[in-house]
């Protein structure tokens, strides 16, 4: 599941390989975009904003992509096959001389002036890996309604832009709380701590897409819950336990002996 860490690194990936060339062959594979003409324009930057990735062009225009659940960009030298999945699944290829970056399965795709952007991204909240990063900003959000559970505030991009699914049961478990207890009822500090916390972990991941939450120096020990569904919990030892979100595919995976607070089920 691509959360901000993910976006910032295929963006930092694509950036570096696109940016500054002129795109020899552009192909949008949406109906809405089908025939723009991007061919001879230079691609300025690729940047990240939350989970959103902007690719600005000459011209004023800026490719918005996000990635979801199931979105990818992949970046192959010129010459390389492609191995992002089938065909069919390709939803955008830009390409230069040197190298092409082909985006599969992007549920959202769409050309815009770059003018536009703030009506993509500007609801966001501070970007844990932007340059705008504010912790003092993204606390008072995140703590702006105490009766809020803990996992939902963190994954509402309105408080602070990049947590996904898997950093949410990774912060709750190192707050020693259940992603459903109400922001009010952290301890004191905590909520700043947590954030913390947040922005150093995705600072660390940022350059690997292999992500670690856990120290180091355990190489058998990469992520404290999250994916450890009934496996003994690194702190205290009881089973991790899972539950799936009705309708939806967003799992939460918490320690029942070392988190305080509610189950999903109140």
């Amino acid at each position: 599941m691509p959360e901000g860490d993910t976006v910032w690194l295929t963006a930092h990936r694509m950036h570096r390989a696109l940016a500054g060339h002129t795109l020899t062959h552009a192909d949008l594979r949406v109906p809405r975009f089908a025939t723009a003409d991007l061919a001879g324009r230079t691609l300025l930057d690729v940047t990240a904003r939350g989970k959103h990735l902007l690719a600005r062009i000459e011209g004023g225009l800026t490719l918005h992509s996000h990635l979801r659940m199931e979105g990818s960009w992949r970046v192959f030298a010129a010459g390389r096959r492609w191995t992002g999945g089938p065909d069919h699944q390709i939803r955008a290829v830009l390409g230069n001389d040197g190298h092409t970056a082909v985006g599969y399965r992007l549920p959202v795709l769409e050309l815009i002036r770059t003018a536009e952007e703030p009506d993509r991204v500007g609801h966001l909240g501070p970007d844990l890996l932007g340059p705008d990063w504010d912790a003092a900003e993204a606390v008072r959000r995140v703590c702006a309604d105490p009766a809020r559970p803990l996992g939902e505030a963190l994954l509402d991009q309105r408080n602070l832009a990049g947590i996904g699914n898997v950093y949410k049961c990774e912060l709750a478990f190192l707050a020693r709380a259940t992603p459903w207890l109400p922001v009010g009822e952290l301890p004191a500090g905590v909520p700043e701590r947590l954030i913390a916390t947040a922005h150093r972990l995705l600072e660390a991941n940022k350059l690997r897409f292999e992500r670690r939450t856990a120290p180091e120096n355990r190489p058998d020990r990469k992520l404290y819950v999250y994916g450890r569904k009934d496996r003994p919990c690194f702190r205290c030892g009881t089973p991790v336990s899972r539950w799936q979100e009705t309708d939806q595919e967003r799992l939460s995976y918490w320690c029942p002996g070392c988190q305080q607070g509610p189950g999903p089920t109140g």
